[in-house]
């Protein structure tokens, strides 16, 4: 129980303005820490404020509820925390008495319940590392006060508010030490920004054997290079999964796609690309020794029919299809989707049907399937335009969908008279592709049972993992899961939770066929013409990129032009080798003879990815680290020696760019990176970096962010944090007026900045912040 002193005492400090992200124990350790997928714990809270506009606190404090062993709270601010809207965080409620050290992972969201029509409630998600120093974590502009405030709206009515929060307390596996080469035999690919349906899709196609030898037996030329090349690209991929210990570029397929940095990040659907990709293939197929292959493997056949009932006559039409879109809409699984594919219409009335010989005839008009390819790709339309919200939106209902399924059942009901009765369309589920999210963006990963050997795989971007079946199928089903009510005595009705992660594409390998498609292959299925060349040019990367070292100038040639997010694309900067055996002390004499930066100017960094996928600096080395090999720092990050080593240098420029020795720096001191945007241009550009004081306020260094912009000293301008892009963009306003540790900046952190626009000019901008830019930029599409 939070007693009055302890309420009090937390009335007078100043809430943390929360922002989306990942705190708690050093990063380096953090950057591998991932949630099990089956919660420990959920449950569902509802907070109903009564006599909301007479409230007078600057904050109020929900009672208390417990999760997954935890005691928590919400806490709004009715009138907003500085700023004019309405800010909701959740919070650990006794967190002062909690033994130091404690700390939970815990998804969550929180709502506005919209009385007046549910749909339009306002629900914000967020994952966070709660800890006894990070207690909360929301949203300090989690909705416009007008609206909240507008009668007509909803948000209020009868002067009553709900707020709902939903609590996942997740079991956390430590991946820090985790080697998906070594755990599964497999490796991932790596994500560009939302490129995770290409890699859901491209592990799929990987793991169908004769598809893959098929790719490696197309002809290239000798002048061919991967990124101009989709059938090199595509061929160099599949070698380096099959072949490789780590996770794989996709940049030269999309390269040879025709896509740029920008392309990179929007999220394509992945049925149209599906279809792109294998029509490009049969294209380049034809001719060759693989030709057919793509309508061999893929290639149906169904029939669509109109047959009047007055009089003799039916006209049909035979089309092929490389795979089908079920409903899932009023469909409780696949069967149901396909008697709805076969369903016969009536064609009568103001209907009628135009017949050429008979005139306006009663027909009745259907499809049904001459043949089914020996893999079947089933596309499940999860997603459609709601003309009512003017938007796309997801369809979460249940759909189930079997690990064996009979498309002869029921005498043949889907297939045509014309259809083959000796074929046996009996398949078994090889891959599905799931999708978690909404109708605007999300995240897609894939489950294989390579071989059909009743092994599952979870390829999800870099990291594969053994699934057991009832994850892989039966959890992503979609629908709903009942929630325990933490409202005890209040409401007793059971609570209903939406899975938003469910399956988007299923492929079925036929029984019958299984023996050809899932070969196995081995070297003398790969021309040996391309394993000299994937050889060597692993070699030549290796002495090429082995060792990497981005610094600010590879920061200013990137941002903006290449990328948007994050400080740095790996593969585009000056890179060194170095032998494992040399020092990194060493390492700085090399760089003070080549380059004339004297050793006391450079200081390196490490990088470490955030649970959220973003890449950031986390801290300098120590002195011993620097004193140790280039080796022993790959070891030390769990990498083979002759792995990619990624640091990042820091030099200190004095007058006329000249390099001075290093300050010391201190706990209070923190690295921050910015970022300028100009909203009339619609231009994002880096410029810069200062170490700030963590006490310090953002106020404080406005001058000089205006000296850095060429802006007048006076100019007002606002502050954003750059927190991740994938799943959704997140990129929140800071306070200027709080300090940076309140605002939760540390090392590595990124500040995007612009001059604030007046009410006048926001029309006149498409994109007038930094977060529409960043919307604009991601622009996820379902």
């Amino acid at each position: 129980m939070v007693t009055p002193e302890l309420r009090q005492q937390e009335q007078d400090e100043m809430l943390v303005p929360n922002l989306e992200g990942i705190q708690g124990p050093p990063p380096m350790e953090d950057s591998a820490l991932a949630f099990e997928t089956t919660p420990a714990s959920t449950s569902r809270f509802t907070w109903t404020i009564e006599n909301f506009s007479k409230i007078c606190n600057r904050k109020l404090y929900s009672d208390v509820f417990v999760v997954g062993g935890c005691k928590w709270r919400v806490i709004i601010f009715p009138t907003g925390n500085h700023v004019a809207y309405l800010s909701m965080y959740l919070d650990v409620a006794d967190a002062n008495l909690l033994p130091h050290g404690w700390n939970k992972y815990a998804q969550f969201s929180l709502a506005v319940i919209n009385q007046l029509d549910n749909n339009y409630s306002l629900r914000k998600e967020a994952t966070y590392h709660f800890s006894i120093q990070g207690r909360d974590r929301g949203f300090t502009s989690f909705m416009p006060l007008e609206d909240l405030y507008d009668l007509n709206k909803g948000y209020v009515v009868n002067d009553q508010c709900i707020i709902e929060a939903e609590v996942v307390v997740r079991r956390v596996v430590d991946y820090s030490n985790y080697d998906s080469k070594k755990e599964t035999g497999y490796v991932g690919l790596k994500n560009q920004g939302a490129t995770c349906y290409l890699n859901s899709l491209l592990q799929t196609l990987y793991h169908i054997p004769y598809f893959r030898r098929a790719v490696y037996h197309m002809p290239t030329m000798e002048n061919d290079t991967p990124s101009g090349s989709i059938i090199l690209a595509l061929q160099s991929l599949f070698y380096k999964l099959q072949h490789g210990d780590n996770s794989v570029s996709t940049k030269a397929l999309t390269k040879s796609f025709g896509w740029d940095s920008a392309d990179s990040f929007l999220q394509h659907d992945v049925q149209e690309l599906n279809r792109v990709l294998c029509e490009k293939l049969e294209d380049k197929m034809k001719g060759t020794a693989v030709e057919g292959t793509i309508e061999n493997l893929f290639e149906g056949h169904h029939m669509n029919y109109i047959e009047c009932i007055n009089v003799e006559y039916k006209s049909s039409r035979k089309e092929s299809f490389y795979d089908l879109a079920l409903d899932v809409k009023g469909c409780s699984d696949v069967y149901a989707s396909f008697d709805k594919y076969v369903e016969v219409e009536r064609l009568e009335g103001d209907n009628i049907y135009q017949s050429d010989k008979h005139g306006l005839q009663d027909a009745k008009k259907g499809v049904l399937f001459i043949d089914f390819p020996p893999v079947l790709q089933l596309q499940l339309k999860r997603f459609e335009y709601d003309f009512k919200r003017a938007k796309m939106v997801k369809i979460n209902d249940r759909y189930e969908f079997p690990l064996h399924l009979d498309l002869d059942k029921d005498n043949g009901k889907y297939l045509s008279p014309e259809a083959d009765r000796r074929v046996c369309n009996f398949y078994t589920l090889h891959s599905i592709l799931v999708h978690s999210g909404g109708g605007h963006g999300g995240h897609y990963y894939a489950f294989v049972q390579p071989g059909l050997k009743d092994i599952w795989y979870k390829f999800d971007d870099e990291r594969v993992t053994k699934e057991d079946m009832k994850q892989a199928l039966e959890e992503q089903y979609g629908g709903e899961e009942e929630l325990p009510h933490t409202n005890s005595g209040l409401n007793t009705t059971p609570l209903r939770f939406t899975k938003h992660s469910n399956a988007y594409m299923l492929v079925y390998i036929r029984e019958s066929d299984k023996e050809q498609i899932l070969c196995d292959l081995d070297e003398k299925d790969i021309l040996e013409h391309l394993k000299i060349r994937f050889r060597k040019e692993n070699e030549e990367e290796y002495k090429k990129r082995s060792k990497q070292w981005p610094t600010y100038s590879d920061f200013a040639e990137q941002i903006g032009k290449h990328i948007y997010f994050d400080l740095v694309d790996f593969d585009k900067i000056q890179s060194f080798w170095a032998s494992k055996h040399v020092t990194l002390n060493q390492v700085k004499v090399e760089f003070s003879k080549e380059f004339g930066i004297p050793v006391q100017s450079q200081r390196f960094w490490w990088w470490a990815e955030r649970v959220n996928k973003t890449c950031r600096l986390v801290c300098p080395l120590t002195l011993q680290e620097e004193a140790s090999t280039v080796g022993q720092l790959a070891d030390k990050l769990n990498k083979s020696p002759n792995s990619v080593l990624n640091l990042f240098l820091e030099v200190e420029l004095g007058q006329e760019n000249q390099p001075i020795a290093l300050p010391l720096k201190t706990k209070d001191d923190i690295l921050i990176f910015f970022k300028l945007y100009d909203p009339e241009k619609e231009e994002l550009r880096y410029v810069g970096r200062l170490f700030v004081k963590a006490s310090g306020k953002p106020a404080d260094i406005v001058h000089k962010l205006n000296e850095i912009a060429g802006f007048e000293q006076d100019e007002d301008i606002e502050l954003y944090e750059e927190i991740k892009f994938n799943p959704s963009v997140t990129c929140e306003l800071i306070d200027i007026n709080h300090s940076f540790r309140s605002n939760q900046l540390e090392d590595g952190d990124i500040i995007c900045y612009q001059k604030r626009c007046s009410p006048e000019k926001l029309d006149q901008y498409q994109h007038a912040d930094v977060p529409s830019f960043f919307e604009y930029i991601h622009n996820k599409q379902g």
